[in-house]
C-alpha cells in the first residue's frame, strides 16, 4: 500500500519528510512529486512503509501534523486504476 502526503511545504526535502516517517517504522520508498519543466515540488509525495502497521501509524500520528507552518494531509493513496473505474 502506498499512502498519499499533501500539503507539504514547498521547500521540504525528501531527507527531511523521510527523518519525519522513521520515527514510525521504515521508509521503503519516497517520492516527492515535482513540476517536469520547473523542478519545483507540486506539493505532494508518496511514501511507501515497511508493512501496513507501520503505515496505518504514519496516518494516524502525520495526519494534520504541523510542518514549516503547513499540516500535513497523510491518507492512503488510491490506484488510478481503481479511481478511474468509479
Amino acid at each position: 500500500m502506498t499512502l498519499y502526503v499533501g500539503n507539504i511545504p514547498y521547500t521540504l526535502k525528501e531527507e527531511e519528510l523521510k527523518e519525519i516517517f522513521q520515527e514510525f517504522g521504515t521508509v521503503t520508498s519516497m517520492k516527492i512529486i515535482a513540476d517536469k519543466y520547473t523542478g519545483r515540488s507540486k506539493g505532494f509525495a508518496f511514501v511507501e512503509m515497511k508493512n501496513e502497521e507501520q503505515e496505518d501509524l504514519v496516518v494516524q500520528e502525520c495526519n494534520r501534523r504541523e510542518i514549516h507552518e503547513r499540516n500535513l494531509v497523510v491518507a492512503k493513496a488510491h490506484s488510478k486504476k481503481g479511481y478511474n473505474e468509479r
